[in-house]
């Protein structure tokens, strides 16, 4: 499945400035791993070293944040959007 990814700006180094880019999976981990073989790096500053979202990152599969879904087997249907949000802290 192709789907759309929207890349947030710190991480638009790894994919030449474009704020969004195709993935082909049929879920998040298969879309992320796709994201990492087209734009090598990207995947450390996502997955931690366990291949496990990091703490600090947000995910959606269109509206749906996936931590409260099925997490990387959140499946992503053929046109779906996923957002890659930093998590912001502050006081």
């Amino acid at each position: 499945m192709s789907v759309n990814v929207r890349i947030p700006t710190i991480l638009r180094t790894y994919t030449d400035g474009k704020s969004e880019v195709s993935a082909e999976g049929a879920n998040l981990g298969e879309v992320l791993a796709d994201l990492e073989r087209n734009h090598q790096g990207i995947g450390a500053r996502v997955l931690d070293d366990t291949g496990k979202l990091r703490r600090f990152v947000n995910v959606y599969v269109n509206d749906d944040d996936v931590r409260f879904a099925e997490g990387l087997a959140t499946q992503t249907p053929d046109g779906a959007g996923v957002s890659i949000i930093p998590a912001v802290a502050g006081g």
